[in-house]
């Protein structure tokens, strides 16, 4: 059977130069970092490499960079890390209703814990506006979290005018940015961002799961959230993940070098896509869900609204097939997306959804194949009818 990969935005395929750099790791290098005889030393200085390659690849100094187990904690340490540290200036926070779950599901215990918790609307491509940023803050905010790109949908958020907006109403009011499904395919310069702390995560870019990072501006204190050793100058204990952590940045640097390639491959597989399916569905058969102007090259999301998600996903993976209904993190749920739920999408909309995300290795053959099996797929349905 023909096997065709539409689920980067869940995780992407190791880069073969991130495979090659992390088996030398892997076979030849086992120091702990932490160590003070010459295997340790050298496990420093391999780590402290790939944090200046991963720093120059995202525009910050290396010393605001966090080395995590994936985006999930970078998104935990940004938010409950901040909200320790500034718990006695407020205890507000203001974020969105399209978050990932790594993000909603901590905003939610923060709320167990007293803190209270503003959920912004967003409109019926999934964008924030930032007038509704300035209306929520407070005196008390002391953390606004707010996501690049929509892991689902694609929609991109005005992330500059939001951060621009907090930084003139406190500049103590900080602002986290997730770009786990923005890095790579948008240019990020952390720098030159009105941003505090943002999340990424490494298998989002073709390098190993289980290792991401987060950027701290220098100059924001933040409480760690796991206890132990000192590493990561005592804001993240454990000992480091040396294989990842190298992969992680020989990712990023191709990622760095390639983004202008990538955005036009992904692009080519969009178009092509929605191209296909207008010949071999009919294009008023179905509906591209998510903001038209401002989204991630890679990700698009389509409602075929004669079909239930769950019944075109089973079909399309008989086929060889792999798309998503929403998250990775939550496709083995039944439950709608909250993401397209909170875009008030109507219902044949929202349970007819499919994400279909681009990425290496995907063609344009693979494309066209796979528009014309869910026109065989949406045929064989009628005729069941």
């Amino acid at each position: 059977m023909r096997k065709v990969y539409l689920d980067h935005a869940a995780s992407t395929p190791m880069h073969p130069e991130v495979a090659e750099a992390m088996m030398t790791i892997m076979t030849e290098k086992f120091g702990n970092a932490s160590s003070v005889h010459s295997f340790g030393r050298e496990a420093k200085r391999m780590v402290n490499g790939a944090r200046d390659r991963l720093a120059a690849s995202l525009g910050c100094k290396p010393e605001e960079l966090v080395f995590t187990g994936g985006g999930t904690e970078s998104d935990n340490l940004a938010i409950f890390g901040t909200m320790q540290a500034k718990k006695s200036q407020g205890k507000h926070i203001v974020t969105t209703a399209i978050e990932h779950h790594a993000v909603l599901h901590s905003c939610q215990q923060l709320e167990r814990a007293g803190f209270e918790v503003t959920y912004l609307p967003v409109d019926r491509t999934g964008r924030v506006h930032p007038e509704q940023v300035a209306e929520a803050l407070r005196p008390d905010t002391i953390l606004v979290s707010i996501m690049y790109g929509n892991n689902e949908v694609g929609t991109l958020q005005p992330i500059v005018e939001i951060g621009e907006i907090i930084r003139s109403r406190n500049a103590e009011t900080a602002f986290h940015v997730d770009a786990v499904q923005a890095f790579g395919a948008v240019p990020i310069h952390c720098n030159e961002l009105p941003i505090d702390l943002i999340s990424f995560s490494s298998h989002k870019i073709n390098g190993p799961q289980g290792v991401g990072a987060l950027y701290i501006r220098k100059q924001l204190m933040i409480e760690p959230i796991i206890y132990g050793g000192l590493q990561e100058k005592k804001r993240r204990a454990g000992t480091e993940n040396m294989a990842g952590i190298i992969g992680f940045s020989k990712a990023a640097e191709l990622a760095a070098a390639g983004l202008s390639q990538r955005r036009e491959h992904d692009l080519e597989m969009r178009s092509t896509l929605l191209a296909s399916l207008a010949r071999t569905v009919g294009r008023d058969q179905f509906h591209v869900n998510g903001n038209e102007e401002f989204y991630l090259p890679h990700i698009v999301n389509i409602s075929f609204p004669e079909m239930q998600t769950e019944t075109m996903l089973m079909n399309l993976d008989m086929e060889g097939i792999a798309v998503a209904s929403g998250s990775a993190c939550t496709s083995g749920s039944l439950e709608p997306s909250h993401v397209l739920e909170a875009m008030n999408l109507p219902q044949n909309l929202l349970r007819s959804a499919i994400r279909f995300s681009f990425g290496l290795g995907n063609t344009s053959e693979e494309i066209k194949y796979t528009a014309e099996k869910v026109g065989t797929i949406l045929t064989r349905l009628r005729k069941k009818i």
